[in-house]
């Protein structure tokens, strides 16, 4: 086909931006692209959806805020100076200890809260990923539906994570406690406590990074239990580098509250509320989409690249399943199906024209006027019959039907399928029991 050459004024006034060359140029290639391509274009999503996220991480929150409060209205109001009553000859009057042993039953009940706060919090956890991986998929999404729909199908998998940091952040913070506590009464097994507790705080750090694969696996592959603790463990050790430089990435706008500056610590909490969520979930999902297209997917048979611009075959990569399948879709579908066939579409309309038109009836008219009038309208309306069985069969027509009442049939099928037997699905391939490298 030849290609129409426009004159320079009209590409002047038309820009760049209109010329399907840079259209086509502008499509991610690349998961750094598509990063930057989504948190732009999806900037009011990535808001919504970080919004029900936090509500389910206000428990945690508040937790932490309720010990930090705790922590300071104790020290001030507490009598921990060691000589205290000393000088009255009371036997063992001296509080070593009593600030670290507070301490230690203080957060015995704090971090025991924060267990279940995060079976609370991985609701919000398992909603957002799902919507941010159909995000990177480029899929449909409603964030509604979608992030009730993500519950559904990852909870517990979501939760087996946040039950394995949360209750190692319990132990590791028990034994530092302990430790403190053995450190100040001169205990002979304080060296023990302090080297445990050294032990455990580099065991959190390295189950935070488990965790993190264990719920982007989860989210993108069925796996048992321990199948997904284990590939965890796999992935980890296996990417560690990348790993730490992408959590940190995504960790960075919470560590910038370590710097104890008032202001920073403000805009730091603004952006949590507004976005930070939903930032770190994307960071996180779209690495692990980079590291699943190297890893996993090849020996699954499952396309690489998904949600990526192939400039070879000149397509946006769907994967092996079709758009239309996802989740999103089959509720667009259902939407479909409920309100009806348009007659405005799956019927021929006769286009209007100046051949037939309705008799006018004079200001003084009789009964062959009435007549007339009437076989006028019958005229029209055998017309538009006629019109009507001659293009029946167009493929337009024929089309839309088919296709309706297949959205209709498999609209019936699945709710018998949810209500009586359970449907039989497709056998998908099994992941890998160990996560190789290609």
């Amino acid at each position: 086909m030849a290609r129409e050459r426009k004159g320079i004024v009209a590409r002047w006034l038309e820009g760049k931006e209109r010329s399907e060359e840079y259209a086509r140029s502008t499509l991610p290639t690349n998961r750094f692209s598509l990063f930057w391509d989504i948190f732009k274009g999806r900037f009011g999503r990535l808001v919504l959806v970080n919004l029900l996220v936090l509500i389910t991480f206000l428990p945690a929150v508040g937790l932490f805020v309720w010990r930090y409060m705790a922590i300071v209205v104790d020290w001030a109001s507490g009598p921990y100076a060691s000589g205290f009553l000393a000088g009255l000859g009371v036997p063992g009057a001296g509080l070593l200890g009593v600030a670290e042993s507070t301490r230690l039953f203080q957060d015995l009940f704090f971090f025991g809260m924060l267990i279940p706060a995060g079976a609370i919090a991985a609701l919000g956890i398992s909603g957002g990923m799902y919507i941010i991986r159909n995000l990177i998929w480029t899929e449909g999404v409603f964030v509604a539906n979608d992030f009730a729909r993500g519950i559904k199908r990852n909870y517990f998998n979501v939760l087996e994570a946040m039950l394995v940091l949360t209750i190692l952040l319990f132990l590791a913070q028990m034994s530092s406690d302990l430790a403190d506590f053995q450190v100040a009464i001169g205990s002979p097994y304080a060296g023990w406590m302090i080297a445990s507790k050294v032990i455990g705080y580099i065991l959190v750090a390295f189950s935070v990074l488990i965790c993190l694969w264990m719920i982007s696996l989860g989210v993108n592959y069925k796996q048992g239990v321990w199948a997904l603790f284990r590939n965890a463990v796999v992935m980890t050790v296996g990417t560690f580098p990348q790993t730490i430089f992408f959590a940190a990435i995504a960790f960075l706008p919470a560590l910038l509250l370590l710097f104890g500056v008032t202001f920073l610590n403000i805009l730091v909490i603004v952006f949590y509320i507004l976005i930070g969520f939903s930032f770190f979930m994307l960071v996180w999902m779209d690495y692990s989409q980079w590291a699943f297209d190297r890893f996993i997917n090849p020996n699954l048979g499952v396309t690489p690249g998904r949600g990526l611009y192939n400039k070879e075959k000149g397509t946006v990569n769907r994967g092996d399943k079709p758009a239309e399948d996802s989740a999103a879709m089959r509720e667009y579908r259902r939407m479909i199906v409920a309100q009806g066939k348009s007659k405005l579409v799956s019927r021929p309309i006769k286009p209007i024209d100046d051949e037939l038109e309705v008799y006018q009836l004079p200001e003084s008219f009789s009964r062959e006027d009435l007549q007339k009038l009437k076989e006028s309208k019958e005229a029209i309306a055998e017309d538009v019959k006629q019109y009507e069985q001659e293009h029946k069969d167009d493929e337009q027509y024929v089309e839309y039907n088919r296709q309706f009442e297949e959205r209709e049939r498999a609209l019936r099928e699945e709710e018998s399928g949810g209500k009586g037997k359970k449907k039989k699905q497709p056998k998908q391939p099994k992941p890998p029991k160990m996560l190789n490298k290609r």
